[in-house]
């Protein structure tokens, strides 16, 4: 593989990490303002971030391996994430490795241990968080792999830089039924899969309510910085992911090296749109009742389920 694609690879990961409190700076921002606030301005959460280094991580009393290795584990997922997930170009040399399985294991992996480091600590909010949590994540995860798969299908590979490259070179597939089910459905996952309105309130700390917040409760200092530089990296991969999916152009797919400051300019204007759009959403949005939230996901599993049956209805499939 080129040393292009080397360089796309470690640049993308590069402006994940870099961009993604950007980005939730950003939402934050487009909220306060359409709610008459002034805001905090873009790079607060940065601001946040090296504020919670500065302070002295605390271990609870009992806690085990589960709760000191979360933070980084989680973190080191999403890295992966960012890496295989092709957010500017397709030819890199890890796309090969890039399949939509590797890729949903390892956003449930980070799931599963903040959910086991919410366990670890013996609070009764850390074992509802986790509680709540694995009942998101069992509707979210096949919804995910179905909106995937009902692209992958006229692609004929469940390789992510496959499935894009494939959506660049034949943009009549991207207006499909298909794929506009499959959008729709992998949208509502995403809310739930990153914590925002209407599945859980990001900027909560009602215990009754919260799902994300409750299983970090314990956390400070340093580690608490990790877990949301790890929630905001999320939240951007799987943003960037939607636009590589349903809105590739501008994606490098050769290994020209003009095309990738392009794609990655683009891929950060995209997800920023996409992003702003989100948060002026939420602003009219109310978090649902706790009870309702398995009905709109197994709602988006239908969606997902239509659109894989759609799928093999597409002309030259």
């Amino acid at each position: 593989m080129s040393a292009v694609g080397t360089v796309a690879v470690l640049t993308q990961v590069t402006v994940v990490v870099a961009g993604a409190p950007l980005l939730t700076g950003l939402m934050r921002q487009v909220r306060a303002r359409m709610e008459g606030r002034a805001g905090a301005g873009v790079g607060q959460p940065w601001r946040d971030l090296r504020k919670l280094l500065r302070k002295q991580p605390i271990t609870p009393v009992g806690t085990g391996p589960a709760f000191r290795l979360a933070p980084l584990l989680l973190v080191a997922t999403t890295l992966v994430v960012a890496a295989l997930v092709p957010l500017a170009s397709t030819a890199t040399p890890v796309r090969d490795s890039a399949d939509l399985l590797v890729v949903v294991t390892l956003l449930a992996l980070g799931t599963v241990i903040l959910a086991l480091a919410g366990l670890d600590t013996g609070t009764a909010f850390g074992g509802m968080g986790a509680s709540r949590e694995m009942t998101v994540v069992a509707l979210v995860e096949p919804t995910i792999l179905l909106s995937v798969v009902a692209l992958s299908i006229p692609a004929g590979s469940t390789n992510l830089p496959a499935i894009v490259a494939h959506g660049v070179h034949d943009p009549a597939r991207l207006a499909s039924p298909a794929s506009l089910l499959a959008g729709v459905a992998l949208a509502v996952v995403t809310l739930a899969e990153t914590g925002r309105l209407p599945v859980d309130n990001p900027s909560t700390h009602l215990e009754l309510t919260m799902i994300h917040e409750a299983m970090i409760l314990e956390y400070a200092g340093g580690d608490l910085a990790l877990i949301e530089l790890g929630a905001q990296m999320r939240l951007t991969v799987l943003l960037g992911l939607l636009t590589s999916l349903f809105v590739p152009w501008g994606i490098a797919t050769g290994t020209a090296a003009a095309a990738l400051p392009l794609a990655l300019a683009l891929f950060a204007g995209k997800v920023a749109l996409l992003g702003a759009g989100l948060a002026a959403a939420e602003v009219f949005w109310a978090k649902m009742r706790l009870f309702k939230v398995p009905e709109l996901l197994a709602g988006s599993f239908l969606l997902a389920l239509l659109a894989v049956g759609a799928s093999f209805f597409l002309p030259g499939n």
